[in-house]
């Protein structure tokens, strides 16, 4: 299993308040340049949020829901530094919980 940091917000938050969009664009450029791989992704309406172990963050959080999800806990603290009104917290997977960490309960429009 793999430990998953994330920072959760509201996707207005994330997506229209916020200069996320920015920062995750400068957070690209900067692994394309040292040739790393992406470990990062936002996420709107995470599934995550309907495991049981995660009931507290989704009642937490304004809906619908968005989070950015990384393998990396630096840039997650980072992102709660930067963004201040999220919730971070992780989670293990693939689990009996969670089986897809990146998976999404948006439909396609």
């Amino acid at each position: 299993m793999t430990t998953y940091h994330f920072a959760l917000g509201s996707e207005r938050f994330f997506c229209e308040e916020e200069p996320l969009e920015e920062v995750l664009r400068e957070r690209v450029t900067n692994y394309k340049s040292r040739e790393k791989e992406i470990d990062f992704w936002l996420v709107k309406q995470p599934a995550f949020l309907e495991a049981p172990s995660m009931k507290s963050f989704k009642d937490q959080c304004p809906q619908p829901a968005a989070a950015v999800i990384s393998t990396n806990k630096k840039f997650i603290t980072f992102l709660k530094l930067r963004m201040e009104f999220v919730l971070i917290g992780e989670f293990e997977a693939p689990s009996d919980a969670i089986a897809d960490p990146l998976a999404s309960l948006a439909t396609a429009a």
